[in-house]
């Protein structure tokens, strides 16, 4: 979920930080400009104030001698040589009166010719077209001189803009950094908030796949987060606790049934025997009578040992997995030799993190159904091997196998195959082994070996759970924010 949450908060943040900084960019190149314009305006009105009182007939006759003339020429000429920027004063007819560089004279077309023709309309030309760091524009500024209330010339300045784009480009540099620092501190800000607003939703899921795996036990325990998500954890536990106590009385009415029944049935067939007695050996009625109570008695065994692996709870450990196995099939060969069966084991050493009674219990009932089902001549192998972070043992017989139904159905309490109701069992044990695995952490998976046969792995963790890194933990071995009842 961090994976799409962040995204989406880094868009959304560079969206705004973008939304504020392009404008900023733009504002900051018209005021460059615009203080470069209103100083362009200054200098013309004073080149106005300076040539309305020149003479004219000085300036068409070229007379060196009028002072004014002079004056204004410096001027314009000192102004050229410390701004580099062109200036000149242009009668109605184009002539000059005064003008520097020598060779800045009007142009027939072009921004020049547009500002001197506006000013003759007795206005200052309007202001030039923004220039951006990255063009070579010159921003043109025309005054009209006026002189009677006419105006009998214009003043023009047409000015360099490289300093200026430069100025604009160093402010655009900053406000770049502003933004990348800022965009910076949003990343962290959104790392914190989406960890703040996830961490109560990871616990959570935590909890909920604990409890999914048969660790009904575990609690999602106080921490941070929104208030809602706060709420939420409160409910899950309140639900959890009311769905362990259901089937806490389901597993207790289960183990109290099994139990009561188990006296009265023990009576039962001890009449039955002492009947047995009375009757010839032979007699068929009697002796479908006791294998039904025999069959009895064995279904409320499984009964109470299921309710019992339900409700027990896991001594896990480092265990030498191949060990273990290959003393459950060294118990278990003498048997399957019995039944001409062949019973073969690979177990290299492997270590696991397992309960040894329980996962000792689940390969008896896996190892037993195998011997159970395979016929004679035929062999069961059990191999142990390690892959990643997980133990596996693996049990495969060359029996009938079973159909894709019966997969999907194996394992479930009472089931068992149409084909093998001729078999001794209740339909119990692949159930009880299921709960003996689940109360630490294991699985149990069936499928088909080719050409015939069933194929039954028993998958065990390898290492102890560890805490998430970062978060430090509330009990050993188990992730953050867990907590058992």
């Amino acid at each position: 979920m961090r994976t799409r949450l962040l995204p989406l908060l880094i868009v959304l943040m560079a969206a705004v930080l973008l939304a504020l900084g392009i404008p900023l960019a733009v504002s900051l190149a018209a005021a460059q400009q615009q203080n470069v314009v209103v100083d362009r305006i200054d200098d013309t009105a004073r080149f106005a104030a300076l040539a309305q009182y020149v003479d004219t007939a000085a300036t068409v006759d070229r007379n060196p001698g009028d002072e004014r003339l002079e004056i204004l020429s410096h001027e314009l000429a000192s102004y050229y040589e410390v701004y580099g920027i062109r200036a000149g004063v242009f009668y109605r007819t184009d002539t000059p009166m005064a003008h520097a560089p020598a060779d800045f004279f009007l142009p027939n077309t072009g921004e020049v010719r547009a500002a001197f023709e506006e000013a003759l309309l007795s206005r200052r030309s309007h202001d030039p077209r923004q220039v951006w760091p990255w063009q070579r524009g010159r921003l043109v500024v025309a005054s009209p001189v006026i002189r009677d209330g006419d105006v009998v010339a214009v003043v023009v300045t047409d000015s360099p803009t490289g300093e200026m784009r430069s100025r604009t480009l160093r402010g655009w540099l900053v406000i770049g950094a502003g933004l990348v620092a800022a965009m910076l501190l949003s990343v962290g800000a959104a790392l914190r908030l989406t960890g703040w607003v996830l961490r109560p939703v990871r616990v959570l899921d935590a909890t909920t796949h604990d409890i999914a795996t048969g660790r009904l036990k575990s609690r999602v325990a106080a921490a941070g987060g929104p208030p809602e998500l706060r709420r939420l954890a409160k409910s899950f536990n309140e639900m959890a606790d009311h769905v362990e106590d259901v089937l806490e009385q389901q597993r207790a009415f289960v183990a109290d049934a099994s139990h009561q029944l188990r006296n009265p049935l023990s009576a039962l067939l001890l009449r039955i025997e002492l009947l047995a007695l009375e009757l010839p050996e032979d007699n068929e009625e009697i002796a479908s009578v006791r294998a039904e109570g025999k069959r009895l008695a064995q279904v409320l065994d499984d009964l109470l040992d299921l309710a019992l692996a339900e409700h027990a709870e896991a001594d896990l450990t480092t265990t030498d997995i191949g060990a273990l196995t290959a003393e459950r099939v060294a118990a278990w060969a003498p048997a399957a030799g019995a039944k001409g069966v062949r019973l073969v084991g690979d177990c290299p050493p492997t270590t696991g993190w397992a309960d040894p009674v329980t996962l000792s219990s689940a390969l008896d009932a896996v190892i037993d159904n195998a011997v159970k089902f395979t016929p004679d001549g035929e062999r069961v192998e059990v191999a142990v091997a390690a892959a990643g972070d997980s133990v596996t043992v693996v049990v495969t017989d060359n029996g009938p196998g079973l159909t894709d139904e019966e997969l999907s159905r194996i394992g479930d309490r009472f089931w068992r195959s149409g084909r093998h109701q001729n078999v001794k069992g209740s339909g119990l044990g692949l159930s009880i082994t299921r709960a003996l695995l689940a109360a630490g952490g294991a699985s149990i998976s069936f499928g088909r070996h080719e050409p015939h046969g069933l194929v039954v792995t028993v998958t065990v963790p390898r290492y102890a759970p560890q805490p998430e890194s970062g978060t430090g933990h509330d009990l050993p071995g188990r992730p953050y924010g867990l907590t058992e009842r």
